[in-house]
């Protein structure tokens, strides 16, 4: 698979060559890169978009046109797209009642959509979400992250595209996604990992007499390594846990035999044989056994079964015509005479800079992240994937270039850059906390209004709450900005408050200080566990640093300072 990928914006190209094999039926945005059904169905009262990272096609991009989506937004590989990309696709997207994002269970995922969500709202356009959530081999008491979306996406997909079509409003295609979901569970095998685009290697090692047993789509290791069984038993063993698992109701059931990008298709109809009898032999009646590759991850060697449990008028859903690249196993639709979408702008267009407030905030903010910035990004080498230092500077250099080129207060310019350009997962959160916190208006020779200050960042951590689900005590930069938002509050009730920004930037310090006795919950750091113990969240001290930055400048004599140049510590 990765050897033949181009060595420049793959994705990308991948894009214009599917639009490329079906002209007239997609469209390339290429800035920010989305896709977009060239010809929606006129009955639809609400956009469709979902995406996610590529490397899992046809998922997603093969679903888009009438009878399933309106656009799609392809990420990097096995990264999510960024919140910028479908914010823009939404509005391209979006009908009469608005617009329903499908959204894969993965915390780079759900950030950014949530992000784009907020973006929409602000905008007065009406959006939901369905999170697809069927991985039952991540269905775990002990994570808040919950179970991870794979394959069962493909069938939300499908149903929610048919019902569109037919005028669902945005609420009736809301409450089908999350009926769909939570009626549909998946597991996933592997006897060979992916290739890695990068090490041209399988990403992990299996003897030829072992399976990896609940495997992710993005080459994430099993639950489990099993010995490997005969191929009925291992369905046999499949469909128990599937069982298991799914909500008890009728005795109907979607049935999908998905190749994970390296199973042929001799093998995936086989296994449909095997999974029928299995399913039949229960009393478990399979109205639809769908075969093929759908969900990949890359070119794995394995598969997933899915299992959706049927409601009434589902499988007139599943059966409704199509006109996508990706025909299922059932009629297609055939193409009418209708006149061709508007074309796309390449580019959004530009924003009116706003030319009020100041520079000082930024100026100061800018100077303490570039002090601290390789200490940052040592932090989050012993959690997560180092990024965060980089990632943070890089941001702030990007607000002070707009700054410097269009004049916007500092906090207007942090907000555009984080929300527009950083991508990861934290980026697009500050992003979220900065564009609150502009509202504020600090100025030069006078500290911002307190009330408006608390309330800006109370309704920051309110958005960041939104969309991550993060709370104090789950080790996140949410353990910094509470203690502060409180603070503020306490001090704008207060009239006797002498230094309330100081008391808010001591309050984030002490709350970011904390985090190192803390087990991550949310985030990559969850991923590591009692390793986390220790260190600091390097989101949660970015979030002090900005709180020091604003007290420095406004209450100088009693601000907290860092200790030394480049300094942060890890007690």
């Amino acid at each position: 698979m990765s050897y033949f990928l181009p060595e420049n914006d793959p994705v990308l190209t991948a894009a214009r060559g599917l639009a490329l094999a079906h002209t007239g039926m997609i469209e390339v945005n290429t800035s920010p890169l989305y896709l977009r059904a060239s010809a929606p169905h006129p009955d639809r009262r609400v956009g469709l978009v979902s995406g996610g990272g590529s490397g899992h096609e046809p998922l997603h991009t093969g679903l888009l046109g009438r009878g399933g989506l309106d656009a799609v937004c392809p990420g990097e590989i096995f990264a999510s797209p960024h919140n910028r990309q479908i914010y823009e696709a939404s509005v391209a997207a979006a009908k009469s009642d608005g617009v329903l994002h499908i959204v894969k269970n993965y915390t780079g995922d759900v950030i950014n959509f949530q992000i784009a969500a907020e973006r929409l709202r602000h905008d007065g356009i009406p959006v939901a979400t369905v999170l697809v959530d069927d991985d039952l081999s991540t269905d775990s008491t002990d994570s808040a992250t919950g179970r991870r979306g794979t394959a069962a996406t493909v069938v939300v997909e499908k149903l929610l595209g048919a019902a569109a079509d037919q005028g669902a409003t945005l609420e009736e295609l809301a409450d089908l996604g999350r009926r769909i979901v939570s009626r549909s569970r998946s597991i996933a095998v592997a006897a060979r990992a992916h290739t890695s685009p990068t090490t041209v290697s399988p990403a992990f090692t299996l003897s030829p007499d072992t399976l990896d047993y609940g495997v992710g789509i993005h080459g994430e290791r099993g639950t489990c390594t099993i010995a490997r069984p005969a191929v009925g038993d291992l369905v046999r063993r499949m469909t128990d846990d599937l069982l298991e698992a799914l909500p008890e109701g009728p005795g109907e059931v979607l049935a999908l035999v998905n190749g994970l990008g390296a199973t042929t298709e001799l093998e995936l109809h086989s296994l449909s044989v095997l999974w029928n009898d299995e399913l039949t032999s229960r009393s478990v009646r399979p109205v639809h056994v769908v075969a093929g590759t759908y969900t990949s991850a890359l070119d794995m060697a394995g598969f997933s079964l899915t299992l959706t449990r049927l409601e009434e008028g589902w499988s007139d859903l599943w059966t409704a015509p199509t006109l996508t690249p990706l025909v299922l196993p059932r009629p297609a639709l055939t193409p009418e005479h209708s006149a061709p979408a508007p074309q796309l702008p390449t580019d959004a267009p530009a924003r009116t800079p706003r030319t009020d407030g100041s520079r000082t905030l930024l100026d100061r903010y800018a100077l303490t992240v570039t002090q601290v910035r390789d200490n940052l990004t040592h932090l989050d080498q012993l959690v997560g994937d180092g990024d965060f230092g980089d990632n943070l500077a890089g941001g702030v250099r990007r607000a002070v270039k707009l700054a410097d080129e269009s004049t916007p207060d500092g906090m207007t310019a942090l907000a555009d850059a984080f929300l527009n350009d950083v991508g990861g997962t934290s980026g697009p959160l500050f992003g979220l906390l900065f564009q609150h916190l502009a509202t504020a208006s600090p100025s030069d020779d006078q500290p911002p209004s307190l009330a408006a200050l608390a309330d800006a960042t109370e309704a920051g951590l309110a958005a960041i709450h939104r969309v991550g689900g993060a709370r104090p005590g789950d080790c996140t930069l949410v353990d910094a900005l509470a203690p502060a938002a409180e603070a503020l509050a306490a001090s704008a009730q207060d009239p006797a408050a002498e230094a309330p920004l100081t008391e808010a930037a001591q309050a984030a310090i002490r709350g970011a200080l904390a985090t190192a006795s803390l087990r991550p919950r949310r985030g990559r750091a969850s991923y590591v566990g009692d390793r986390a113990l220790g260190v600091p969240d390097p989101g949660a001290l970015a979030v002090a640093l900005l709180f020091m930055a604003l007290a420095d400048i406004h209450e100088p004599a009693t601000a907290p300072r860092l200790p030394a140049p480049g300094y942060i510590t890890l007690h």
